[in-house]
């Protein structure tokens, strides 16, 4: 074999190999992803939400991989979500006291921010929160993956 040969076998074979992890990050979340509440349940529970919202797919660092879409509610206890985001490992949703559209602005002001808990489901989800959360200090919910770094989406709900 000469070496021109075993160069691209050697390259393509690094190339598969970097397609079969790309495509296991991002469908192992999916896979092992609990069962979404239903429509019914999140209409229930979004009755006595004290601000509504809604995630688009416009804001500046959504892209193909990054996006939510749907209606948010966000009650004393709970925050619902009637749609969809981009499946992803290891998201988590914020409260920030400014409006969120992209990574720079999260890191610049995460400090300012408090965690609420882990989204484990893709299409729909709940997460409860503490009862003495101060809903009123804050003005948008982020979620943002928190292994790569990346944000997801945002809406501003006050």
């Amino acid at each position: 074999m000469n070496f021109q040969k075993i160069l691209l076998l050697l390259v393509s074979h690094i190339i598969i190999g970097l397609i079969g992890v790309f495509i296991g990050i991002y469908s192992l979340p999916i896979l092992t992803a609990p069962d979404a509440p239903n429509e019914h349940k999140i209409q229930r529970m979004s009755l006595n939400a004290s601000y509504t919202t809604e995630f688009k797919r416009n804001l500046k660092d959504s892209d193909i991989f990054h996006w939510g879409e749907g209606t948010v509610s966000i009650g004393e206890s709970y925050v619902t979500l009637m749609g969809n985001l981009a499946p992803g490992p290891d998201y988590k949703l914020y409260l920030s006291p400014k409006f969120i559209e992209t990574e720079a602005q999260f890191e610049q002001f995460q400090h300012l921010m408090i965690q609420l808990g882990d989204v484990n489901t893709f299409n729909n989800f709940v997460v409860e929160i503490a009862p003495d959360t101060p809903l009123e200090e804050f003005n948008t919910i982020v979620v943002w993956c928190e292994s790569f770094g990346e944000f997801i989406t945002s809406a501003k709900y006050r």
